[in-house]
This record gives C-alpha cells, sequence and structure tokens, in this order.
C-alpha cells in the first residue's frame, strides 16, 4: 500500500523543502504522479487539499491520509499546483517520468495566494499576474459565497454588481454594463440563453455544481468575440472530462435559505470505467418560495430548478476527445405590481439543452495544444399570464464551432494562439410579439500574442468578426422602420503591459477595442415583452456599438496583504440603450424605443485582504462607476452607485468566522423616468467548521445576511418601487469534495 510505505518516509519529509521527492519511494502506478500533503507545523495529513495540473487539466482531492494519485498524459515534468482554504498554495515542478512519491507540506495562512486563471489567456496564471482584473472562485470559498443564482454569488466582488426583476432573474453587472454587453460561459462556451434580452430572463446557470467561477472585467473580446464590452464570466464544470481519476472522484452539496424557504443540492461524479474512459454524471435541483421582505412577502418569486448532465471521453498520452449533454429547466415567477402589470405577476418556464463536442489534443511540435470545439443549444422561453395564456414566446438554437491552436516559445512569442468560430443561431417569437423569426449568421478569426521582456510582459491581439442577421421577412413599411437583413464587420484589438516591479507589487495598463453587434431584439422587436411589463420598439437602423476601454491597475500581493486597485474608462460609440418614452402602448404598457447614442463609463475598484495578527484578517472592496451620454451630458439609466463592503474574520485551520458590512451611497444620478434611491448598510454574519470524516474533508457554512432586517432598495432593482430587498435571512451549506 502506497500509505504504509509513505509512513516510514515522514522523517524525511520533516527535513525536507516543500515540494521535495525521495528517490527510494516508488509510485506504484505508471502514468500518474503520486504524493502526500501534509501541515507544516503538526506533520498532520491533509484531506480535502486540491491538487492539479493547468496544462493537462487533471486535478485529484487529497484524502484523509494526505495522499493523492494524478493521472498524467505523458512522462514529463508538469507544474503542480496543490491549494487548500488557510494555507499558502503551493506550487512545484514535478518530473514524472521520475516515478517518485512527491511529499508536500503546507504552512498555514489566512490570506490565500491568487487563484489560476485559464479565462481570457492563452496560458493559465495566477490572478496577479494576468493583464486584466480577474476574480476567480473555487472550493470553500465559492461555497461561502454561494446564492441561489449567479449574479447574487458574485455580488460581493469589485465591480459586480446585481440588477433584478425578482430573486429569480438576477443579472450580474459589471462596471455598469449588463445584458448582451458581458459574455456568459459555461466550459469557455457560449450558454446560448436568451438572459440578455430582458430583466426578467433568468440565466440558464446553476451555481451550485460549479467547480470554479472567473470573472474578467473590462472588455476582453479577442478570444471570445462581440458582447464582452463589460466583461467575461466563465462557469467551469469540465463537463467533458479531460483526465481519469484514480478513484471515484467528486463533490456534493447541500444548502437551505431561510429568506425564501430555498433548499437545493447538487451531486456530481467522475468515474474511470477503463485506463483511458472517465464517465462524468451531475444532478441538482433546487426550489424557493415566495422571498420575504421586511414588510412583506415579494408575492409570485417561488422558483424550480432542475438539471442534469453526464460526458465522457478518451484520454490519451495525445490529449482527449469526448461529449458531453446537458439539460436544464427553471419554473419561476415574476411579481405583479408594475403598470400594465397583472396583479398575480407573470410565471414563466424555460427550457434548455445543449451538446457539446470537445477535443485537446497535444501535437507536442509547432503547437502545445489544439482544441476543437463544437455545439448544438436548444433554449425555449414561455411567459404564462394569468390563467393560462402564453403571452410571449422566445425560441433560440444555435450550431457552433471553434478552434483554438496555442503555442509556447514561438520567435519573439513567449506564448500564444490563433484561431477561429463560426455560429449559426435561429431566433423564434410567439405569442403577442410581432418580432419577425430571424437568422444569425457569424465568422472570426483572432489571433493573440505574448512577448516576455522580463520584468516587463507584454500582451496583443487582433480580431475580425462578420455577423448577418436575416429576418425571415422584409418590410419596409414596419411601424418600426425598415424591417431588412443586416451586416456588420468589426475589427478588434487590444494591447497590454505588465510590468513585475518587486516579487510582490505589479503594475499594468490595457487599451482594447471592442464592438457589439445590435441583437435581433434591439433590432427587429415590436411588441408587448410580458413579464418585463414593456412594450418594446426595435430600431432596424442601428449601428455596431464600437467601445475603447482603457485599465490602469497596481496590484500588492504578499504573505499577509494583498490589493489591487484598477482606473478604468469605456468610450462606447453608439451604444444602445431601451429608452422609456414616457408613453403607454395600446395595451397600457410603457414603451421603450431602443436607440444607439455615445456613451462614456469611468470609474475605479479597489480590494485589500490584510492579515492583520495570526489568524485575523481584516476584508474592504469599494467600486463606483459613472456613466454619461456624451451628446447630452445626461447620466445613463440604471448605472450603480457607489458601494463596497467591509469585513473582519478570524480563519484558523479548521473553523472561520466572519463580520461583514454592506454599504451603498444614494444614486441621484438617474435617467429619464428613473427614479433616486438613498444609500443603506446592511451587517452580515458567517461562520464555518472543517471536519475530516472518513478521509474525506467536510465543510459546514452558517450565514445570516441583513441582520437588522434593514429596509433597503438596490438601485438596480427593477422592482424596487414596489417592494425592498430581502429581509433576515439565514442560510446553511454543507458541502464534502471526494
Amino acid at each position: 500500500m502506497v500509505t504504509r510505505r509513505l509512513a516510514g518516509l515522514i522523517p524525511a519529509a520533516l527535513a525536507m523543502a516543500v515540494g521535495a521527492t525521495d528517490s527510494s519511494a516508488q509510485v506504484e502506478h505508471a502514468g500518474e504522479i503520486e504524493g502526500i500533503v501534509r501541515d507544516a507545523d503538526s506533520n498532520e495529513p491533509l484531506a480535502g487539499a486540491m491538487v492539479s495540473i493547468a496544462a493537462s487539466g487533471g486535478r485529484a482531492v487529497s484524502h484523509g491520509d494526505g495522499t493523492f494519485h494524478l493521472p498524467v498524459p505523458g512522462p514529463r515534468t508538469y507544474t503542480v499546483r496543490v491549494e487548500r482554504l488557510g494555507y499558502r498554495t503551493v506550487a512545484l515542478e514535478v518530473d514524472a517520468s521520475a516515478e517518485e512519491i512527491v511529499l508536500v507540506t503546507m504552512e498555514a495562512n489566512p490570506i490565500p495566494l491568487p487563484d489560476l486563471v485559464v479565462t481570457g489567456s492563452v496560458v493559465a496564471r495566477a490572478a496577479n499576474e494576468v493583464l486584466r482584473p480577474t476574480s476567480v472562485f473555487a472550493g470553500e470559498d465559492l461555497q461561502r459565497r454561494l446564492a441561489g443564482t449567479l449574479a447574487e454569488t458574485l455580488s460581493s466582488e469589485p465591480g459586480l454588481a446585481v440588477s433584478t426583476m425578482g430573486p429569480a432573474s438576477a443579472h450580474p453587472v459589471i462596471r455598469g454594463l449588463s445584458g448582451d454587453r458581458i459574455l456568459m460561459l459555461e466550459d469557455g462556451e457560449r450558454v446560448g440563453d436568451e438572459f440578455a434580452s430582458g430583466p426578467d430572463h433568468a440565466t440558464a446557470i446553476d451555481p451550485s455544481s460549479a467547480r470554479r467561477v472567473e470573472v474578467i472585467r473590462g472588455p476582453g473580446a479577442i478570444l471570445y468575440g462581440s458582447n464582452a464590452l463589460g466583461g467575461v464570466i466563465n462557469v467551469v464544470r469540465d463537463d467533458v472530462p479531460s483526465s481519469v481519476p484514480h478513484h471515484l472522484t467528486g463533490a456534493f452539496t447541500l444548502q437551505g435559505q431561510s429568506v425564501s424557504n430555498a433548499a437545493s443540492g447538487s451531486l456530481n461524479l467522475t468515474y474511470g470505467v477503463t485506463d483511458h474512459i472517465p464517465v462524468r454524471l451531475e444532478l441538482s435541483r433546487r426550489s424557493s418560495g415566495d422571498l420575504e421582505t421586511p414588510v412583506g412577502p415579494l408575492q409570485n418569486t417561488s422558483t424550480d430548478i432542475r438539471e442534469i448532465s453526464g460526458g465522457t471521453s478518451w484520454v490519451d498520452d495525445w490529449g482527449h476527445a469526448g461529449a458531453t449533454f446537458r439539460y436544464y429547466g427553471n419554473d419561476y415567477g415574476i411579481p405583479g405590481g408594475f403598470v400594465g402589470g397583472h396583479d398575480a405577476g407573470v410565471r414563466v418556464e424555460m427550457e434548455r439543452t445543449a451538446t457539446r463536442l470537445r477535443s485537446v489534443l497535444r501535437p507536442a511540435e509547432v503547437f502545445e495544444s489544439i482544441e476543437v470545439d463544437a455545439g448544438h443549444t436548444w433554449y425555449e422561453h414561455r411567459e404564462i399570464e394569468p390563467p393560462d395564456i402564453l403571452g410571449t414566446l422566445f425560441e433560440r438554437q444555435t450550431v457552433s464551432g471553434e478552434v483554438l491552436a496555442r503555442h509556447s516559445g514561438w520567435g519573439p512569442f513567449s506564448s500564444g494562439g490563433v484561431g477561429t468560430r463560426g455560429s449559426r443561431e435561429d431566433f423564434g417569437f410567439g405569442g403577442a410579439l410581432f418580432t419577425p423569426n430571424s437568422t444569425q449568421t457569424s465568422f472570426a478569426v483572432f489571433v493573440l500574442e505574448e512577448v516576455d521582456l522580463n520584468p516587463i510582459r507584454v500582451e496583443a491581439g487582433l480580431r475580425y468578426d462578420w455577423v448577418r442577421v436575416r429576418p425571415d421577412r422584409e418590410d419596409p413599411s414596419s411601424d418600426i422602420g425598415h424591417i431588412r437583413e443586416r451586416s456588420f464587420g468589426a475589427a478588434s484589438g487590444s494591447l497590454g503591459a505588465l510590468a513585475q516591479l518587486t516579487p510582490s507589487f505589479t503594475v499594468g495598463a490595457s487599451v482594447a477595442r471592442a464592438f457589439r453587434t445590435p441583437s435581433v431584439n434591439e433590432l427587429f422587436s415590436e411588441g408587448p415583452h410580458l413579464a418585463a411589463y414593456a412594450f418594446e420598439v426595435g430600431n432596424p437602423s442601428l449601428e455596431v456599438e464600437r467601445g475603447t476601454g482603457i485599465d490602469v491597475f497596481m496590484r500588492l500581493v504578499g504573505d499577509r496583504l494583498n490589493a489591487e486597485v484598477t482606473w478604468f474608462h469605456n468610450a462606447i460609440a453608439d451604444y444602445v440603450f431601451p429608452l422609456e418614452t414616457g408613453e403607454l402602448s395600446r395595451v397600457r404598457l410603457p414603451i421603450f424605443q431602443f436607440q444607439g447614442e455615445d456613451a462614456v463609463l469611468t470609474g475605479f475598484e479597489s480590494a485589500l485582504e490584510w492579515a492583520l495578527v495570526g489568524d485575523l484578517t481584516v476584508e474592504a472592496v469599494a467600486s463606483y462607476t459613472r456613466g454619461r451620454i456624451v451628446e447630452t451630458d445626461e447620466p445613463l439609466p440604471l448605472i450603480p452607485p457607489l458601494q463596497g463592503h467591509f469585513a473582519v474574520g478570524y480563519a484558523p485551520r479548521n473553523w472561520f468566522v466572519e463580520a461583514e458590512t454592506r454599504v451603498a451611497a444614494g444614486q441621484d444620478r438617474t435617467g429619464p423616468f428613473e427614479s433616486a434611491t438613498d444609500g443603506y448598510t446592511v451587517f452580515d454574519l458567517s461562520a464555518g467548521i472543517r471536519i475530516t470524516v472518513l478521509g474525506r474533508l467536510n465543510v459546514i457554512t452558517v450565514r445570516g445576511e441583513n441582520l437588522g432586517n434593514a429596509v433597503y432598495r438596490n438601485h438596480l432593482s427593477r422592482v424596487k418601487e414596489i417592494m425592498p430587498e430581502a429581509g433576515r435571512s439565514v442560510s446553511v451549506a454543507y458541502r464534502v469534495v471526494f
């Protein structure tokens, strides 16, 4: 047994540096990196440490005796990363061809090192080494933040806010931009839902089963194209497994929340059927009742979410290739009480199925890896008015394919990638909408390269996109204008530099030229959007949005202090937004007309995490965005106010407690027919414990929110006129990773 042989190595491990190896101990299984993880002070084994190799996508979790088995595609040197909350992250080079057991000792540290980032970069890097402001959530950190929606889970990060029309339809807002300007990804691929086409549309992503979530703030269009003027959110699940685990692996999560009487659970399992074939299965379910506020319930806000997926692949020395299928369903309510709305509100039924084929080839010659993706997504969204009448229907089918080739050292370039992407999307509309069914076809080519001029690293990228939107009918005399086929072509570019002035202090700047094609709804919509309580009028003559974004930032990363400050400026030509006209339609709904105006958004983000004494830490986050229309100098509508939070925590190895204060200033810079909101202060308290049971790390977290039951209103809430935000709430979460 591996554990018996390792027992004799413990005295030697104490005398060795972190990540050392002992040539007298040989691995039992060829093609694997085997090792043991221990506490540097007590020499006790550590369960629940995440061990990963970014180059291959392989990962493993340490057992109760500290041992781990990590399959590798070939006998070469790999960078192995070992992480566990409460300990300093360890990164070490391991020669798999030596077939020696790796001994890892981890030192306690309440401030974790920045996590790895794979989104928006050609090379996986730590968050403090990327050229754009980035946030990463994984493991226990993700569990602490876990909420009913993805937007609420991410809301405490700098630069992020939440726009809602009821709890189920929470939308992420990055630097004042939301909807179709934020690109939502699942394992690096577009989700293909309709969340961006209305404030009432929920996102077809359940965060409870995510392995990690990455957020890139600011324009990130080179690798992903349009719809990334504000940023990119990538939910990583590894639906197509990239390695074969030695044992059954997975995670089980349970969560409950009092304020909405919510209960949820998720389970994902990965098992190696053979030495080359892993199979991954996932199940999740969430249900909730009406949201309770300090002044009463927000009626018709219950949810019922179910999700199931399965995937498999063939894993070999040359890489892996596989397929996955995912189903997502969500029935939820939009509250009533709005002008033109039903008193009882509207129910929404949405379904999404996604099939994906993915392969990663490692030719080990000119290109380090070649990624090939192909997928099909079907989505349907029905809005039902009482008693059971279909008011609005959205349908969408997407077929897409992408190839991305990454290289390491290549002439003057230290790393880089080239790629191409194509897609066809069919949009269907029904109910009371007169919007024509349409087809959107797109094609893109791109290149992104890095040059290492130590201590300065430079990144440059270029992309060209072509998009054609074709309605199923041409109507020169339509009430909204000349409905016709539209074609758009645009080039995007980015240039950035990062300078490491000291081992812990870096500065950087980037400029990006990005674009966004007007959506089908913005171009051709005509009719009542039932659940949004709006009569939407499109504009077939809208032009492409072109944005120029500038970021300047400073980062400090140390054993006891992490800090980052960013200033940004985003100038967007022909910024498209729905302007409330102040008029009512023939069905007594407020009329919103899509129009394009030049706009500018400027602001800052700051975050600090400081270990004061021992395991006592403080955290402070603040962000501010100011948006205006250039021609009139009037404020852009629905821009979040100055906001942030301050927290004090105490986190020894096996438990933690944290008190947090969330604050927001009043917002009186409002657009036409938009009401101002007052500032607020809200108090939260959370605690958790880590217990090793049967060799597995179990984490239980309890969180109390709005403990003072304060009556406050989120400026970005579409229901703030009729109800405040949620009242006092207690949530409990349990998670085990095995």
